[in-house]
């Protein structure tokens, strides 16, 4: 495990995206039969009459987490997804605009082609791919929504990015000290 001079200590990379959806089953059948990925187990039910729910979840104290289940996509990536019920709960989406707003990206080697398949299932995609300039260019994306709405994301760029081949800002800080003579 390589350590920072500075930020978290041991930081080795992202374990898993969580996100709640408003029908577990519905999300189940999107995420498994549309998007393929592998569906690995559930719990729950979660609820605590003290305030464990508020002082680790940040949630209403009598939040109750109805079950969650767990997602493997593409191999590596895991999704914890949650079915809670909450006298406050707030069933509106985020917009990406939105505070809090997000989307997941999953990288596919063929954007056309998945962009194609989604399509054929039903699936409301965002518009035409984009291709990306400046630092990304190399890449391409294209928006789409799952049934309840939340955002994802295709994005390709099998020959990489540009900001890939630029130089690291330690290569070049060094670069610019050995062109000063400084050693």
């Amino acid at each position: 495990m390589r350590e920072s001079a500075s930020g978290l200590p041991g930081l080795a990379g992202v374990d898993h995206f969580g996100f709640t959806v408003p029908d577990l089953e519905e999300a189940r059948h999107f995420l498994v039969d549309v998007l393929g990925c592998e569906y690995m187990y559930t719990l729950g039910p979660y609820q605590d009459d003290g305030t464990w729910m508020a002082d680790h979840l940040n949630v209403a104290p009598d939040t109750v987490m109805r079950r969650l289940h767990f997602f493997r996509c593409g191999g590596a990536a895991i999704f914890e997804v949650f079915d809670y019920e909450a006298a406050d709960q707030r069933l509106e989406q985020p917009q990406n605009s939105d505070i809090g707003g997000h989307h997941v990206a999953l990288y596919v080697e063929d954007l056309d082609a998945a962009a194609a398949y989604l399509r054929g299932r039903g699936v409301r995609v965002l518009g035409e791919p984009t291709t990306s300039k400046g630092p990304s260019a190399g890449q391409r994306w294209v928006y789409f929504l799952a049934p309840w709405g939340m955002q994802f994301e295709l994005v390709s760029y099998p020959g990489g990015k540009a900001f890939d081949r630029l130089p690291s800002p330690a290569q070049t800080m060094q670069s610019h000290r050995r062109a000063r003579g400084d050693h």
